[in-house]
C-alpha cells in the first residue's frame, strides 16, 4: 500500500500526464513507477503536497460542478418533450464548468513543472508520451518525428 504522500506525488504525476497512469499499468503491469523515474526530492515532495493542499477545496468545488452540469445535461436531455433552450442552457453550463477545470489543471501543472529540474522534465515528457501512445495507440505521431529526415 502506498503511502499519502507517494498518493499524493501519483496525482501530481497523472496531472501532468493528463492520463491515467492506473490503466497504463494495468495494461503494461511491469511499468516503473513514475514517481521513482521523475526521482524527487524530498523538498519537492513536500511543495507539490503543498501545491495540492492550497487548491483542494477549489478543485473539489469545482469537479462537483463538472458532476452536477452533466447530471442536469443528461436530464434535460431525458425530458419530455426535450426542450432545446434548456439543453442549450445546460450544455453552457458544463462547458463552463469544464472550462475552470482545466484552468485549475493548467495552473496546477504549471506551478508543479516549476518545482521541477529540467531533467525530470525531460522524464515527464517522456511519460506523458508512453501514456498518450498507451491511452490512444491509433493517434498518429508527430510528423517530425516519423519522418526521418532525408
Amino acid at each position: 500500500m502506498r503511502s499519502r504522500t507517494s498518493m499524493l506525488l501519483l496525482a501530481a504525476v497523472l496531472l501532468i500526464a493528463g492520463a491515467s497512469f492506473s490503466y497504463a499499468q494495468e495494461l503494461a503491469p511491469s511499468a516503473p513507477d513514475p514517481i521513482e523515474q521523475l526521482r524527487l526530492t524530498p523538498d519537492q515532495r513536500q511543495r507539490i503536497r503543498l501545491i495540492f493542499d492550497q487548491n483542494k477545496d477549489e478543485r473539489q468545488s469545482i469537479n462537483r460542478r463538472v458532476r452536477e452540469a452533466n447530471v442536469a445535461l443528461d436530464q434535460a436531455l431525458d425530458a419530455e418533450p426535450a426542450d432545446e433552450s434548456v439543453i442549450d442552457q445546460r450544455l453552457n453550463e458544463l462547458a463552463t464548468a469544464q472550462a475552470a477545470q482545466m484552468r485549475m489543471r493548467i495552473h496546477t501543472e504549471l506551478k508543479i513543472r516549476r518545482e521541477l529540474r529540467p531533467e525530470q522534465l525531460a522524464t515527464l515528457r517522456r511519460l506523458r508520451l508512453q501514456v498518450r501512445d498507451v491511452m490512444n495507440p491509433q493517434r498518429p505521431l508527430n510528423r517530425a518525428r516519423r519522418i526521418p529526415p532525408r
